[in-house]
C-alpha cells in the first residue's frame, strides 16, 4: 500500500487529490486498486500516513526525545569565559594539568555558589563547570592537595598581574584587613580587633595591594597579633623585588602609614600619599599653619608647616561631610543627655534606684551612659554620694566642630602633581576597600575560614583574590545591565561628592536600560544566565545523544555579547 496524490487542471484551476492505493500484478502487468480517499485529511496527518507506509515506527512527540540531564550553563560560560579571556588560566600553570584544572574550578566555584572545599565537590557536578574542567568527580582531598601547588605559585601570578596592571612611577593602594577563622588550630590566628564583628572568634589579618584602578595584585595573609602598620614593610619588599617596580606611589590611610613607615618608604625610594590623624590637624590650626578663615572661599588649599619639612599639605574641606558629621554628633549628645537625665532623677528621685548610693555605683551607671555613644569626652560629670549632676563641655564641642568636614592629605610627591590630583589619587583608596567588602560579600564569602594548617589558610584567601579579578571584569563588562554607572563623571572639584551620569540616574529610577531590559546586581544577572542550561538529548531508540543550549532570551543574549562569550565554547 502507498499514497498516491494526482492532479488534473480544470479550467485553469489545479486539483489535487490523495488516494491510499493498493499496487498489485495480474497478468504481468501493474494495477493500482484505490482503497480511500485520504484528501479531507490535515496534511500532517496524511504525512503521518505516508511515513507508516513506509515503516518508520511513530511515536508520541513526548516520547520522541528524552531529556536525559539539564544543567545550569549560561553562569558558567560567562565566568569561565571571562576568566579564560582574563588568561588566569594560563597564569596558573602553561599546560594543561590536572592542577589548574581544579584551580580554576576553585575560584570560578566561589563566584557561582561559595561555600567550603568539601561543598565544591559536590557543586562542581550541578553545573556544567565540572563537565568544562572535567572536575565533576573531583575530591575534597584532591583539592586540598591543588591548594598547596597553587600557593606554590602566587608569587609568579602576582609578578604577572603587576606586569599587566602597574606602572613605573604610577600608584599602588594598599590595605588592610581581616577574617575570622572556626576552630583554634591555625597558627596565623589570634584575638584582636574584629572588622567583622565577631567578638572572640579567633582572626586573621590580610593586605590586599591593588592597581590605581582597583583591581587585585597580591595579596598577604599576616599573623592576626601583628599591628596593622607592619604589614606595609612586607608589601613594598614585595613590589620592588618581586614586581620589579623601582618607584611608585603608595596610597594608605591614616593607619597604614605611620612615621616609621615613612622612614621605610623612604628607605626604598618611594612615594607616598596618606592623610594626617585628627590631633595633627588640630595641633596645625593651633599652630597658625592652618587658617581655617581661608576655607570660607575655598575648599581647597595647599598649605607648608615646619613639622613637615619636604612634604606637601593638601587641605580639603567637605560641606557635606561637616552637615552630616554635625549631625551625628548632636544626635549622640541629644541621646546620651536623655539616658542622663533618667540616672540624674534615679539619684534625686527618693523612690529611685540610685538615691542615697555610694559614688561608686552611681559613676559606674553613668560611665555606662556616657561610654554607650562614645561622647564621654563631651560631657563634665559631677559625682557624690547620693549626688550626681552634668553638662556639656561646650567649647570643646565647638571647637571640635570647627574641624568638621576637614582632612588634610600629606604627600612626598613633588609639584609635577597637582593639589587636585593628590585628591583624586588618595580616594582611590575608595577602590581598595570596595575589593574588601566584595570579597566578604555573599558572593565570595571568604568567611568562614574552616582551614587550620597555615599554607591552606593563605591559599584559600589566595583563590578569593583571584576570583575577585574575575568579578571585577564582569563588572566593568556587564556595566551597562547592572545598578552601575558605566559612564561615571569626573568632577572638576576633587573635593566635593561624585556625581552619578544621567544615565546611570535615569538607568536607577527605570529599573531598566536605554534598550528596555530589566537592570540587575551582579548576583541577580549571573542567577539569570544559569537557567541557560545544557540539555543532553537521546533521540528515541537511538544509541547516541547529543548536547543541545536552552534558547537564550534576549537579556542573556545581551549579557554574552558584552562579555564576548560564545556559551557553546566558554
Amino acid at each position: 500500500m502507498h499514497v498516491a496524490t494526482t492532479r488534473r487542471h480544470y479550467k485553469g484551476k489545479v486539483y489535487e487529490t490523495t488516494l491510499l492505493r493498493r499496487s498489485y500484478r495480474e497478468g504481468g502487468k501493474v494495477k493500482h486498486e484505490t482503497l480511500g480517499n485520504l484528501s479531507h485529511l490535515p496534511g500532517h496527518v496524511i504525512e503521518l500516513v505516508k511515513r507508516g507506509l513506509a515503516g518508520e515506527t511513530l511515536v508520541a512527540a513526548e516520547e520522541a526525545l528524552r531529556v536525559e540531564c539539564s544543567l545550569p550553563h549560561g553562569h558558567v560560560a560567562a565566568v569561565l569565559g571571562t576568566a579564560r579571556r582574563l588568561g588566569l588560566e594560563r597564569m596558573l600553570a602553561r599546560g594543561p594539568s590536572r592542577e589548574r584544572d581544579l584551580c580554576l574550578a576553585m575560584v570560578c566555584q566561589r563566584l557561582l555558589r561559595p561555600g567550603s572545599k568539601l561543598s565544591a565537590t559536590r557543586q562542581f557536578a550541578l553545573t556544567t563547570l565540572g563537565a568544562e574542567l572535567a572536575v565533576a568527580d573531583a575530591g575534597e582531598a584532591e583539592l586540598l592537595a591543588a591548594m598547596d601547588w597553587l600557593l606554590a605559585r602566587q608569587a609568579r601570578i602576582e609578578s604577572a598581574l603587576a606586569r599587566r596592571y602597574l606602572s613605573e612611577g604610577g600608584f599602588v593602594l594598599y590595605d588592610l584587613s581581616s577574617s575570622y577563622l572556626e576552630g583554634r588550630k591555625c597558627p596565623l590566628a589570634a584575638l584582636g580587633y574584629s572588622r567583622d564583628g565577631r567578638k572572640g572568634k579567633l582572626q586573621i589579618g590580610y593586605g590586599l595591594t591593588c592597581s590605581p584602578q582597583g583591581r587585585p595584585i597580591a595579596v598577604e595573609v599576616f599573623d592576626a597579633a601583628l599591628h596593622d602598620d607592619k604589614t606595609l614593610p612586607p608589601a613594598l619588599e614585595r613590589i620592588k623585588r618581586r614586581f620589579g617596580i623601582e618607584r611608585v606611589v603608595v596610597c594608605g590611610d591614616r593607619g597604614m602609614v605611620t612615621e616609621a613607615n615613612i622612614a621605610t618608604l623612604k628607605q626604598h625610594g618611594f612615594d607616598w600619599i596618606t592623610a594626617l590623624r585628627a590631633p595633627q590637624v588640630r595641633a596645625l590650626v593651633e599652630s597658625g599653619e592652618l587658617q581655617l578663615s581661608l576655607f570660607d572661599e575655598t575648599n581647597l588649599a595647599e598649605i607648608a608647616a615646619d613639622a613637615y619639612p619636604g612634604e606637601r599639605l593638601v587641605v580639603c574641606r567637605n560641606p557635606q561631610v561637616a552637615h552630616e558629621r554635625a549631625r551625628k554628633r548632636e544626635a549622640l549628645l541629644t541621646a546620651t543627655e536623655q539616658q542622663l537625665t533618667q540616672v540624674k532623677a534615679s539619684v534625686d528621685n527618693p523612690r529611685g534606684r540610685l538615691h542615697d548610693k555610694p559614688a561608686g555605683l552611681i559613676g559606674e551607671r553613668a560611665g555606662r551612659v556616657v561610654n554607650r555613644f562614645k561622647v564621654a569626652k563631651h560631657f563634665q560629670l559631677t559625682i557624690a554620694d547620693g549626688r550626681f549632676d552634668y553638662q556639656r563641655k561646650q567649647e570643646q564641642i565647638t571647637a571640635e566642630a570647627a574641624l568638621d568636614g576637614f582632612y588634610v592629605l600629606r604627600t612626598s610627591v613633588g609639584d609635577g602633581l597637582s593639589p587636585q590630583a593628590v585628591v583624586r589619587a588618595y580616594k582611590q583608596l575608595a577602590h581598595a576597600e570596595r575589593a574588601f567588602r566584595a570579597i566578604k560579600s555573599p558572593e565570595l564569602e571568604i568567611r568562614p575560614i574552616h582551614h587550620r594548617l597555615e599554607d591552606r589558610v593563605r591559599a584559600h584567601v589566595f583563590l578569593c583574590m583571584l576570583a575577585y579579578a574575575i568579578r571585577f571584569e564582569l563588572e566593568q563588562r556587564l556595566a551597562p545591565l547592572l545598578f552601575k554607572d558605566d559612564a561615571p563623571l569626573a568632577p572638576a572639584d576633587p573635593v566635593a561628592p561624585a556625581q552619578r551620569s544621567a544615565a546611570a540616574k535615569r538607568k536607577a529610577a527605570n529599573k531598566q536600560t536605554e534598550d528596555g531590559l530589566p537592570v540587575s546586581s551582579l548576583r541577580d544577572l549571573l542567577d539569570t544566565l544559569a537557567t541557560l542550561c545544557r540539555n543532553r538529548i537521546r533521540p528515541h531508540g537511538s544509541p547516541t545523544s547529543f548536547n543541545q543550549l536552552t534558547e537564550p532570551n534576549q537579556l542573556q543574549q545581551r549579557a554574552l555579547a558584552l562579555l564576548d562569550v560564545n556559551p557553546n565554547r566558554p
